[in-house]
């Protein structure tokens, strides 16, 4: 089975996730969406998967969430601002066969191994 992990190694939440991959025995593709974002067209593909609306996919507390005046903006605007400002996106993000989550806490992804 394939599985792909947004990951951020500063974040204690994406390390443990991807230990629990690991130690499950899988080879994850580790994607470093800070340094390569995720488009607009693959936030709405992940949003849809995960059933998730584009303010819960936010890290609504980062500085440029309030900078660019996001708390009342439309969910295609949203979807613009992670796109072009990667940090709001919350972590870890874990797409596989059996599904696509925001692991938050990391053990929510043994849901989707």
């Amino acid at each position: 089975m394939q599985v792909t992990i947004w990951h951020n190694p500063a974040c204690t939440n994406s390390r443990g996730a991807l230990t629990l991959i690991r130690d499950a025995g899988f080879d994850p593709q580790v994607v470093d969406y800070l340094g390569t974002p995720p488009d607009a067209a693959t936030l709405r593909t992940v949003l849809a998967d995960a059933g998730l609306r584009p303010v819960e996919l936010m890290r609504t507390k980062e500085a440029a969430f309030a900078e660019l005046g996001l708390a009342n903006a439309s969910d295609d605007a949203l979807v613009e601002a992670m796109a072009a400002h990667p940090r709001l996106i919350n972590r870890p993000v874990v797409i596989t066969d059996k599904g696509t989550r925001l692991c938050r806490p990391p053990e929510t992804v043994l849901e989707i191994l």
